[in-house]
């Protein structure tokens, strides 16, 4: 009896491996989503070496080398889809502002990576711009990332410019020019976040400078 139910269970074994690792569930299909900037065909003729290997077969490591590739990408993940199909979901690099280069403009995330590089400056993203010995790993580019990120998309969009010498005194210039915000630093930049729509709601958007530094204490000066 003993003998007849191991070789039931090594008989079942085998049928799952031989399913499991056979050809009827190979990959045929990869699929990508999540991309706007990235080009999703690119993505795919880059893994797709492994075609008509099973899908328990998969190299993710060759994926993962194979993806390292495109910076745009900040993380992605897989998914098998029997019998035939990789999903892969991709997350790009959000550019939260853009610097300015010898050569030409270029949009960065939050962590200091080019999203993209371009002769003019691009619209609707504020210019970071950084002392000459800073670059975007120095805490002065950190601090004012960190600033931008606090704030929602609609405000964000009204910053111009930000600058910093250090990551303690963050400053804004509005769109137009003629609202200034000391922001200080990135401390607490939620709540500095809505302290400043409300200075501008209270003073009609007003021109002048706006100190949000001290958050229970803002304070709005005209000119």
């Amino acid at each position: 009896m003993l003998i007849a139910t191991s070789s039931v269970v090594l008989a079942m074994i085998a049928i799952v491996l031989a399913a499991v690792f056979s050809p009827l569930l190979a990959l045929k299909t990869i699929t990508v989503d999540g991309t706007s900037r990235l080009d999703a065909a690119q993505l795919k003729d880059a893994v797709d070496g492994q075609m008509g290997t099973p899908l328990a077969l998969l190299d993710t490591a060759r994926i993962e080398k194979q993806l390292s590739g495109f910076s745009l990408i900040r993380s992605y993940s897989t998914t098998i889809v029997p019998p035939h199909t990789l999903q892969i979901h991709i997350v790009e690099r959000v550019p939260v502002g853009v610097l300015q280069k010898k050569d030409g403009f270029e949009l960065v995330d939050p962590a200091g990576v080019t999203v993209e590089k371009s002769d003019a400056r691009p619209q609707g993203v504020p210019l970071i711009q950084l002392a000459a010995s800073d670059d975007a790993k120095s805490a002065a580019f950190r601090s004012m990332a960190d600033v931008l990120l606090a704030m929602p998309e609609a405000q964000r969009a009204q910053v111009d410019s930000i600058t910093a010498r250090t990551r303690d005194d963050v400053t804004l210039t509005l769109i137009g020019g003629a609202q200034k915000v000391v922001w200080g630093g990135s401390d607490d930049s939620a709540r500095k976040a809505q302290v400043l729509q409300a200075l501008l709601g209270v003073n009609g958007g007003a021109a002048g400078t706006y100190d949000v530094s001290a958050p229970g204490s803002a304070v709005f000066r005209a000119g």
